[in-house]
């Protein structure tokens, strides 16, 4: 406490005691209030409480009240006694200092608690009431703010942070690129490969070849050629009749065809020494042969 706030008491209970005779026999109070407006949360404020005690009278101290009393919005800090005694009777100068708890959202009146003092002696106990006194307390900001641009009740948004994504889009394109060529690779080896092959097999294009010929004049000579480039193609090396036992014996797809092979091979030698040539029936016969060896090729596939 600075010395000016302890002399306040004194010099109110010198200016009422240098303009009036001490009281005698009488009990009375003199306040002196703080403004009651112009407050904002944190802010302290003063009441000075004199009293005039007369001879034989005793304030009792347990009706003074207590530090952390007062309430939510007005609460009382500290409170400061002094004491001076003439010709039996007694003044006693209060000083309450009270702060402001509370910053309301608009312009607000609350009240510093009353108070009741008690009094003990002769001629009887008395009482005496300090009335609540008026504060006004305002908030730390204008209800209604300026309209001017950043002072408003509400403000725009700020737009979000960019966060750099180019590392994130780098690995988004390795990996795009990772993977499609991984399909490719997938592609190429399940769907490409079996394709090609399939077409580059040697009944498949025995068949497709075949199958062009049958309009020709004289195909014979060339769709014998054909079947017999197959046979070769499959067994690895040049196939003659004798050797057709050790090619099913190797290839037992073809087991089933052994007396058609058999028969085929014959028509072939046959077919130098034959002037007459082959039919439409054994054009078709031979069709049917290359069919039948090209499902048993697909069957083992």
């Amino acid at each position: 406490m600075t010395s000016l706030s302890r002399a306040l008491p004194v010099a109110l209970a010198c200016a009422l005691g240098s303009g009036m005779a001490w009281a005698v026999g009488s009990l009375s109070i003199t306040t002196q209030e703080p403004r009651a407006f112009g407050y904002q949360v944190g802010d302290v404020l003063e009441r000075h409480v004199v009293i005039e005690v007369p001879a034989g009278l005793q304030l009792d101290d347990t009706s003074l009240p207590r530090s952390g009393q007062g309430g939510k919005a007005i609460e009382l800090r500290a409170l400061d006694r002094q004491d001076t005694t003439h010709d039996g009777a007694q003044r006693i100068a209060l000083t309450l200092h009270y702060q402001v708890f509370v910053s309301p959202p608009e312009v607000r009146t609350f009240e510093i608690a009353p108070m009741s003092l008690h009094f003990v002696g002769t001629p009887r106990v008395q009482d005496l009431r300090v009335d609540a006194w008026p504060v006004t307390v305002a908030p730390l900001v204008p209800v209604q703010a300026s309209p001017r641009n950043g002072l408003g009740e509400m403000r725009p948004d700020a737009p979000p942070p960019l966060i750099d994504t180019t590392p994130e889009h780098r690995r988004l394109l390795a990996c795009g690129t990772a993977a499609a060529l991984l399909l490719a690779y997938l592609a190429h080896v399940y769907l490409a490969v079996p394709l090609l092959g399939r077409r580059q097999r040697p009944f498949e294009t025995a068949w497709r070849e075949l199958r062009a010929l049958r309009g020709a004049a004289t195909p014979w000579p060339q769709a014998l050629a054909l079947m017999h480039r197959a046979l070769n193609r499959s067994a690895g090396e040049v196939l003659y009749e004798p050797g057709l036992a050790r090619f099913i014996e190797r290839h037992t797809r073809y087991a089933p065809l052994h007396d058609e092979l058999q028969r085929f091979y014959r028509v072939s030698q046959q077919a130098f020494f034959d002037p007459a040539g082959p039919s439409d029936a054994d054009m078709a016969w031979l069709l049917g042969v290359c069919r039948r060896c090209l499902d048993a090729e697909r069957g083992a596939a």
